[in-house]
């Protein structure tokens, strides 16, 4: 008996860091979470048909969560592995750097769902980029300028 797991595909517009934890998820499920670190790391108890076969369904796994965008970056390389790795350093980098500094607080909008989103994005960026994002204060004062640079307007009521 086998068990459908059903993740929506990785497209850039929802949330990475969330993407990444569950597409682990159904890895483990799938029972090659292992071959993620590579296959000189897999036991040597199995036989090299028992790894490629692990490795595959990794591969093909991690395929079918993809968005064509994404899918199109990363499509050519060989295993799971290389494809998270080229895929978390190249494409997503921009990406995400791109929406921490498209970022801005609208007036319209509640803005702790504001906050809630500028820390989305912070989290996925530090999931790319280990050591983090460092300035994050200062870019929380850029985001919540005015196209006057006044950010008196929010008031200490808003927080």
């Amino acid at each position: 008996m086998g068990s459908k797991w059903d993740i929506e595909e990785f497209t850039g517009d929802n949330d990475f860091g969330l993407w990444k934890v569950k597409m682990e998820a159904v890895l483990i499920q799938q029972k090659c979470g292992k071959s993620l670190k590579g296959k000189g790391v897999l036991p040597v108890t199995m036989s090299r048909a028992e790894k490629t076969e692990m490795v595959d369904k990794a591969n093909s796994a991690t395929v079918l969560c993809l968005g064509d965008k994404f899918l199109r970056e990363v499509a050519k390389e060989p295993t799971a592995t290389s494809m998270w790795s080229k895929f978390e350093s190249l494409a997503l980098r921009q990406f995400v750097k791109q929406q921490l500094y498209s970022f801005k607080i609208v007036e319209s909008k509640a803005i702790m769902e504001q906050l809630a989103e500028f820390n989305r994005i912070l989290d996925d960026l530090e999931n790319i980029i280990s050591e983090g994002y460092k300035d994050a204060d200062v870019l929380v004062v850029y985001c919540l300028e005015g196209e006057e640079g006044d950010v008196s307007h929010f008031g200490s009521d808003a927080w």
